[in-house]
């Protein structure tokens, strides 16, 4: 009896000249669209000489936007870490009506245009928005101040740390918690000793994306923050006004620094992800998990 071999149709790619011209359009687009800016930025950063950097980056206006970024990525993103945590932990322990619903809203941000965030946020805060005459009562400036800058980032930002978290944490399901409470531990134990071990990668992994959004936001706060020079500038607005002076390679000393930020997030995320940060993992109890809908999430 002889065996008849199948042949298999073959593969989308497989054949070597397809392959090959797929890899050198890829090449040439990641050089073109990635790399070349990235290069540009330092070389022109350095055109004038060191000195001239030293100076660029060490102006007081420029210094000045350095501290109003990282002071808001320090308030911004330990409020968007505990809401990320909370939301993922009530949208995946808990059932409730509306819990697809609360989903859909974490993720607008995602869907909708910073600068119309910050538009938004004028019709809301600003002097003829809705809380405007009361917060000119009161005394309390929102727009064109700090606090405007903080609550634009943390629209824009919000839903980073939850969308790390919800998949991870749906896919492990309920079982070790429930485990830990009917062994008498409490909510506070069970989250500390429990569930925080198991999605700690993930959890700073989402930390690392919100940081890096914050200080690389331009369009929403660009809006509520008056782009008053020394006063409201965030370091991407700060690059543009450079810019417009013609100030061209104090500006690019400027972008060098968000540049490599970006490159220090690409590292650190290349970090976690070795350590398993974002991959859904089986839980360590057998049991029955939460079923989930949810794009890119699969059923362990």
């Amino acid at each position: 009896m002889t065996r008849t071999k199948t042949r298999r149709p073959p593969r989308i790619g497989e054949k070597p000249l397809f392959r090959n011209a797929l890899i050198t359009v890829v090449l040439v687009l990641v050089a073109l669209v990635i790399v070349a800016p990235l290069a540009i930025i330092g070389v022109q950063a350095f055109s004038k000489g060191a000195a001239f950097f030293a100076k660029s980056i060490t102006d007081r206006d420029t210094v000045h936007a350095i501290w109003m970024t990282a002071l808001t990525a320090l308030i911004a993103v330990p409020i968007n870490t505990i809401f990320g945590v909370a939301a993922a932990w009530a949208i995946t322990k808990f059932d409730f009506p509306g819990r697809r619903l609360l989903l859909v809203v974490i993720e607008i941000p995602f869907s909708v245009s910073p600068i119309v965030a910050g538009v938004a946020y004028l019709f809301v805060y600003g002097l003829q928005g809705l809380f405007g005459e009361t917060l000119q009562s009161a005394d309390m400036k929102i727009l064109f101040a700090l606090p405007g800058i903080v609550l634009a980032s943390l629209f824009v930002t919000a839903p980073f740390v939850a969308r790390e978290l919800i998949p991870l944490m749906q896919a492990q399901g309920r079982d070790l918690e429930e485990a830990a409470t009917s062994l008498g531990a409490s909510g506070w134990r069970t989250f500390v000793s429990v569930t925080l071990p198991n999605i700690k990668w993930a959890l700073l992994y989402g930390v690392i994306l919100c940081n890096s959004r914050v200080m690389g936001e331009f369009g929403a706060v660009s809006v509520v923050s008056g782009n008053i020079r020394g006063q409201t500038n965030t370091l991407p607005l700060h690059i543009e006004l450079l810019y417009h002076d013609y100030n061209a390679v104090g500006a690019f000393a400027a972008a060098s620094i968000l540049a490599s930020l970006a490159i220090v997030t690409l590292i650190a995320k290349v970090a976690l992800e070795r350590r398993g940060a974002g991959r859904v993992r089986r839980p360590a109890l057998a049991g029955p998990t939460l079923e989930t809908t949810e794009p890119g999430i699969s059923k362990p």
